[in-house]
């Protein structure tokens, strides 16, 4: 009987709590079409910080070359792990509900230098899936033809717009 070897993941996507699934949902979907392998998991940055710890200081060991990290609210997470690994760390600050998301825009944007972490537009999980694909693009052909193929039907999809705009 075969088995079937496991790819090992190339991007980690994080987030404090399952109510951000919702979201990085968006980036693990746009991983799956491309078949760039990740892992998904909650880390929270204060609820669990040993296991916030632990995932960010065994990833790059782990095989991971990007780490895309979702948090609501004052937004620890994604900080937190850019200061415990050389890795790229994304942030997507997700939207919250006291102050719709600005107060997790501001907390992730705004790294001490030498802690940078690459911040998307609030709940924009799918642009920090690119943006990883983008970095790894860097040393695998097939991930670059696959970023290469999504920019081409974003080019199509506007020229077809414009075609039915100017029908009407």
């Amino acid at each position: 009987m075969e088995t079937k070897r496991k790819i090992k993941p190339l991007v980690g996507i994080i987030m404090g709590s399952d109510s951000d699934l919702k979201v990085m949902n968006q980036a693990s979907e746009f991983l799956e079409k491309g078949h760039v392998p990740y892992e998904m998991e909650i880390v929270s940055a204060h609820r669990t910080p040993e296991l916030m710890f632990k995932y960010a200081k065994t990833a790059k060991k782990r095989g991971l070359e990007v780490i895309i990290a979702g948090a609501g609210g004052s937004a620890h997470l994604p900080g937190m792990i850019a200061s415990l690994t050389t890795l790229p760390v994304i942030g997507v600050p997700i939207v919250s509900h006291n102050l719709k998301g600005m107060d997790s825009l501001l907390s992730i944007v705004q790294m001490p230098n030498g802690i940078p972490v690459a911040c998307v537009a609030i709940n924009g999980s799918i642009n920090a899936a690119i943006l990883a694909c983008q970095i790894l693009a860097l040393s695998s052909e097939s991930i670059a033809h696959y970023v290469s193929g999504f920019r081409k039907n974003l080019y199509h999809s506007v020229i077809k717009k414009r075609e039915r705009l100017k029908k009407k």
